[in-house]
C-alpha cells in the first residue's frame, strides 16, 4: 500500500501547464499559502477542494492516483489487477481516505474504495460540492449521510445510491465508527 504524494503531483501538473502558484490560488479562491501547503504535503485538501483543483487543471483524480501519468488505453478498455496492499491511497482533509481500485487510468471513470472516519466529510466547512458526471456508491460498513440537493439520505451496509454530480452534494460520517464504501464517478472530467 502506498500513499501518493498528491501535492507533488498537483504541483507538477500546475507547472507543466505554466500556471503560477498565485494565479492558481486566485482562480481557486484560496490563498497562495494554502495552495503551497497542499502542494508540499503540509496540508490535505478536502474532497471538494481537490475536485476544484483537478477541475481547474483539467486532469482527473484517477490520473493523479495513477502516479505515473499513465495514459488511457483507448475505447477497448484495459486489464487491471491490484493485489491486496498495492492500492494507492489519497489522504484527504477531515478524515477521508480514497483507495484507488484500478491499476491503470481509464478516461471518464474513477473507481474508489472510500473511508470516512467518524466526523469525516467531503468538505471540512460543511459546504456542498458539484462537478460533472454521475456518482454511484455502495456502503460496505458503517453509515454515510449523503445530502443531494435539498434531500438527505442515510445509508448503511448494503445500501447504494446514484445521483447526478452536478447537483450540490455532501457526504459525511456522523456515526461513531468508520464508514467504508465503494464509489464510482463516471464523466467527472467534463466541464460543469
Amino acid at each position: 500500500m502506498s500513499v501518493l504524494d498528491l501535492g507533488a503531483s498537483l504541483r507538477a501538473e500546475r507547472l507543466r501547464q505554466g500556471l503560477s502558484l498565485r494565479e492558481t490560488a486566485r482562480r481557486l479562491g484560496i490563498s497562495a499559502s494554502a495552495l503551497s501547503q497542499i502542494e508540499t504535503g503540509k496540508a490535505h485538501p478536502s474532497v471538494g477542494k481537490l475536485f476544484d483543483i483537478v477541475n481547474l487543471l483539467n486532469v482527473s483524480v484517477d490520473g493523479l492516483l495513477a502516479g505515473d501519468g499513465m495514459a488511457a488505453r483507448g475505447d477497448q478498455g484495459f486489464v487491471s489487477l491490484q493485489r491486496a496492499g498495492e492500492h494507492e491511497i489519497l489522504e484527504l482533509e477531515s478524515g477521508v481516505r480514497w483507495r484507488r481500485l484500478t491499476a491503470g487510468s481509464y478516461p471518464g471513470v474513477e473507481f474508489l474504495h472510500v473511508e470516512y472516519q467518524p466526523g469525516g466529510s467531503s468538505s471540512g466547512d460543511g459546504t456542498s460540492m458539484r462537478h460533472a458526471g454521475q456518482e454511484f456508491g455502495y456502503v460496505l460498513l458503517g453509515r454515510l449521510t449523503i445530502r443531494v440537493g435539498f434531500d438527505t439520505h442515510e445509508l448503511g451496509p448494503g445500501d447504494s445510491i446514484s445521483f447526478p454530480a452536478t447537483t450540490p452534494h455532501r457526504l459525511s460520517n456522523d456515526g461513531p465508527e468508520p464508514a467504508l464504501a465503494v464509489w464510482c464517478i463516471l464523466g467527472r472530467h467534463a466541464n460543469v
